[in-house]
C-alpha cells in the first residue's frame, strides 16, 4: 500500500513525527507501507541496500555475523529510527544483517529517491545526523554490556529496550533466538529468564515473553538500558 498525502494517518515512526508537517506530508509521497514478517532478513554485508524503512510497530535486529552459523546482535531499530542509516553517509553497502525480530509495518523508501530527498532536505539531515549519534552510542554500549555484564542483566536490558520501541510488554521469541541476539548459549538464556521469572518480572511459555514488573526489571537492568534511553532522549531535543 503507497502512502499520499491525502491519507490521513498519524506518524508514529519518531524520526518522521519530528519534522516540519509540510516535510514529512512530502516525505509521504515518496513513502509506501510495507508488512515484515518475523526473522525477514533486510539486508545482508556486503550487498546493496535497495530501501531504507522507517518502522512504525516492528523491530528490527542490526547484527554483525562471524560465519555462517554464529552472529551477534549490535544494535536494535524501532520506531525511533530508521534501518539504512550506511546511505546518510555515502555508502549504499550494508555493513550488518538487518533481520526483522518483531513483526509489524515500516514505512519504505526506494533508495534512488531518498538519496535526492536526503540530499536537499537540511530538516531530514539533521534528524538523521541526531539519530546517528543515538544509533553509534547504543553500539557502542552494547558492545560493552556483551564484554562485562551478565547475561540476567544483559536479557533484562534488551527486554526493556524491545519494549520501548515496539510499545508493549508482550513479545513472540524464542530462547533460541535470543541466544543469537545476546551471544548466549541457549542453556544461559533459559537460567537468566528463569531467574527473572522466578523474581515474578516476566513471565513466558513456549515461544511467548511477556513484562509483569516493569520498574523492577529496571532495577534488575544493567546501567547501559538508561545510558542508551538517556542517549536517544538527548538527541532527540
Amino acid at each position: 500500500m503507497r502512502v499520499t498525502m491525502t491519507d490521513q494517518m498519524p506518524i508514529t515512526n519518531r524520526i518522521l513525527a519530528s519534522l516540519p508537517r509540510n516535510t514529512s506530508q512530502h516525505l509521504l509521497t515518496n513513502l509506501e507501507s510495507v508488512s515484515l514478517k518475523f526473522r525477514q532478513v533486510l539486508y545482508e554485508p556486503g550487498k546493496a541496500i535497495r530501501h531504507v524503512y522507517f518502522p512504525t510497530d516492528c523491530l528490527i535486529s542490526l547484527l554483525t555475523t562471524v560465519d555462517r552459523r554464529r552472529s551477534l546482535e549490535v544494535g536494535m531499530v524501532g520506531n525511533e529510527g530508521m534501518a539504512g542509516m550506511p546511505f546518510i553517509l555515502g555508502v549504499g553497502i550494508s555493513g550488518v544483517r538487518a533481520l526483522v525480530q518483531g513483526k509489524g509495518t515500516a514505512l519504505r523508501m526506494a533508495a534512488a529517491p531518498f538519496r535526492i530527498e536526503f540530499a536537499r532536505n537540511r530538516q531530514l539531515q539533521e534528524a538523521l545526523y541526531r539519530y546517528t549519534y543515538a544509533l553509534m552510542a547504543q553500539i557502542s554500549q552494547t558492545a560493552a554490556c556483551n564484554r562485562f555484564h551478565d547475561a540476567e542483566q544483559r536479557l533484562a536490558r534488551w527486554l526493556l529496550m524491545t519494549r520501548d520501541r515496539v510499545g508493549s510488554d508482550h513479545f513472540s521469541l524464542t530462547h533460541v533466538f535470543l541466544a543469537h541476539m545476546l551471544g548466549l548459549r541457549r542453556v544461559g538464556v533459559t537460567e537468566a529468564a528463569t531467574a527473572l521469572r522466578q523474581r515474578k518480572l516476566i513471565d513466558y511459555e513456549r515461544g511467548k515473553i511477556r513484562i509483569l514488573d516493569v520498574q523492577r526489571l529496571k532495577a534488575s537492568s544493567c546501567s547501559c538500558y538508561q545510558i542508551v534511553k538517556s542517549v536517544f532522549e538527548r538527541a532527540q531535543g
